[in-house]
């Protein structure tokens, strides 16, 4: 089988091996030796946004049965293998992405990858598996219900995305629909989702790249299905005015605060500009400006920080707070304030030099382990930023001006449109 592959040579950096396989799959290699372990990671682009508009979750409760059998080997087999070597499995439903990642010896590299391997493509979903994890995840949404911070966070994503939009339904689903779910129902999404032009295989760690190349091909080389049709993901539309929702929940003792807006799509030239912005904002040392102003300084907060995620479309800038109920309006208010005077005044020369600082020296660190390379590397897969992207992020953050950072901060902050939620310990006044 014919393979297309591309391998960036420079002298420093990662420098992953990228291939393609015939029928679309995409398999990235990165040889280390620092332990004798492999991390393996396979990302299907059949995220939470893969979800019938009538089924919110059913992607979730794919995740937490797929490891639960295939046409070849019962739960037990799977679960005596892995037990064996000392090796647990961890998926993860994103927006756009349903992910498994392992790490394991290298001796185990090539059994291990073919277990994953059949799990991804033939899940047999026995009825009494899919029931017992049916139960995990209601109890699992039960306790996202009691949570303020969960609650915030997840109302306030259903406000900046509404009316059924993807991206503001619950990952996890709802009890009623959860329950709803039939095998029938998992087999088809399965079916209709899971194919090898969404599939990139990240191997990383103490195993030749050509032999973990071969593997991926001999694992995934005669799987042939054509890829479906993409999700149709409408943008955002932009807020008139300011949205504001209380969840009261009287027995808490802490209040959450989640405050946020819709921004700009990760392929925006100005990504690394709002990248450095966040950072000063509510990110940098103990939360930037906010942490500096709520939590140190007016000792309101037991956490405040923010979060920007531009995705394949407009995605969000996330504040959130842990307030004591007495300070739920003054943090509030305090926000309001912080994000106002960064609009009006910008950012200063020396935090967008310290940010800029921070994010370009805490790089290396955040690549330390085989684990953290395979993320690094599906995420730029993922958003096409090409597989020397380690090397040229420094320069692209260097290259941010301070009209640049201050420019997207009037962009896409503008307190009057923002969206609040709170839940806890608290009502209107």
């Amino acid at each position: 089988m014919r393979l297309e592959t591309s391998n960036l040579r420079v002298p420093s950096g990662l420098a992953p091996v990228r291939a393609k396989l015939e029928n679309g799959a995409v398999f990235l290699g990165k040889h280390t030796r620092t332990t004798p372990a492999v991390t393996i990671s396979l990302a299907m682009r059949a995220g939470s946004i893969c979800d019938p508009d009538d089924a919110a979750g059913a992607t979730w409760l794919l995740s937490r049965v797929i490891d639960r059998g295939t046409t070849t080997r019962s739960a037990l087999d799977i679960a005596d293998e892995l037990d064996n070597r000392g090796i647990s499995l961890n998926f993860a439903v994103t927006r756009h992405i349903l992910s498994l990642v392992c790490t394991c010896l290298a001796e185990d590299f090539e059994p291990v990858f073919s277990l994953a391997a059949d799990m991804l493509m033939h899940p047999s979903l026995p009825e009494d598996e899919i029931a017992t994890r049916k139960g995990e995840v209601v109890t699992a949404i039960r306790q996202d219900e009691d949570n303020p911070a969960v609650r915030a966070t997840e109302s306030l994503m259903t406000l900046l995305y509404p009316d059924g939009h993807p991206y503001g339904r619950p990952t996890k689903g709802t009890i009623e629909v959860v329950e709803s779910l039939t095998r029938e129902r998992l087999l088809q999404l399965h079916a209709d989702r899971f194919a090898p032009g969404e599939l990139t295989a990240a191997i990383v760690g103490d195993v030749e790249v050509n032999r973990a190349r071969d593997l991926v091909e001999r694992a995934f080389g005669g799987w042939r299905k054509p890829r479906p049709a993409p999700v149709p993901l409408a943008a955002p539309a932009s807020s008139r005015g300011r949205r504001r929702l209380v969840i009261p929940m009287m027995n808490k003792a802490q209040t959450d605060i989640a405050y946020g807006f819709t921004t700009i799509r990760r392929a925006d030239p100005a990504y690394d500009a709002l990248r450095l912005m966040n950072n000063v904002l509510g990110q940098y040392a103990l939360g930037g400006r906010l942490g500096d102003s709520i939590r140190e300084r007016q000792g309101m907060a037991y956490y405040v920080s923010s979060a920007a995620d531009p995705n394949v479309i407009e995605g969000p800038l996330l504040i959130r707070a842990g307030i004591s109920p007495a300070n739920v309006d003054r943090a509030v208010a305090s926000i309001d304030e912080e994000l106002t005077r960064l609009v009006q005044d910008g950012v200063t020369a020396k935090e967008l030099d310290d940010s800029r600082r921070y994010l370009i020296g805490s790089m290396p660190r955040a690549l330390e382990t085989n684990a953290a390379i395979a993320t690094f590397l599906q995420n730029a897969e993922f958003f096409g930023l090409g597989t020397d992207y380690d090397l040229r992020m420094p320069e692209l953050l260097r290259a941010v001006t301070l009209d640049d950072v201050n420019t997207v901060a009037r962009r896409v902050i503008d307190p009057a449109r923002a969206a609040v939620v709170i839940a806890g310990p608290y009502q209107e006044p």
